[in-house]
């Protein structure tokens, strides 16, 4: 199994028992933001080495930073992590999209994330108000006009919807 098979099968898999799971993913969200902290406090930074090299870094376990790397993946700049594949020796690289890391947390809705202080000194309070309006209209569906059953179809058939596509409805 890869890292990240091991750690999905670790955090969603049916090894372990509520509790269990419970303080598996509060002890991962303690370093999670704890590494957020750090590369939020210099958001410029381009963070290199193997996945072992920056576990040992941000003083956490492989398949913890597995998880991190996994999480972190669509908020990259220019570069993509082989996270499918990856080992402890795989070089990977974290340049973060600082609006994209933004608008993927609220997605998250980790607000112990988008809510670190660090935001402060890379967006705007403008900006990171637009990128969370932004966010949460993406999943806001948006129905158009109900057609009548006496409107015309709108396949152009000229027939009343009724007669038309309507038809058994």
């Amino acid at each position: 199994m890869t890292l990240l098979e091991n750690w999905r099968s670790l955090a969603y898999g049916d090894g372990l028992n509520d509790k269990e799971r419970e303080r598996l993913w509060s002890g991962y969200f303690a370093i999670e933001k704890g590494i957020y902290e750090q590369i939020l406090s210099d958001p410029s930074q381009v963070v290199e080495g193997t996945v072992k090299e920056l576990a040992e870094k941000y003083h956490t376990e492989v398949l913890i930073m597995t998880g991190f790397l996994d999480g972190i993946s669509e908020s990259l700049l220019g570069y993509e992590n082989p996270i499918e594949t990856m080992d402890e020796d795989t070089v990977v690289k974290i340049q973060i999209d600082p609006e994209k890391l933004y608008y993927n947390m609220v997605a998250a809705k980790a607000d112990w994330l988008y809510n670190l202080p660090m935001w402060d000194q890379i967006l705007t309070e403008e900006r990171r108000k637009e990128l969370y309006k932004q966010q949460k209209a993406s999943g806001t569906i948006v129905k158009g006009p109900k057609i009548g059953r006496n409107d015309p179809c709108p396949c152009g058939s000229g027939l009343k919807y009724k007669k038309c596509c309507g038809k058994n409805k």
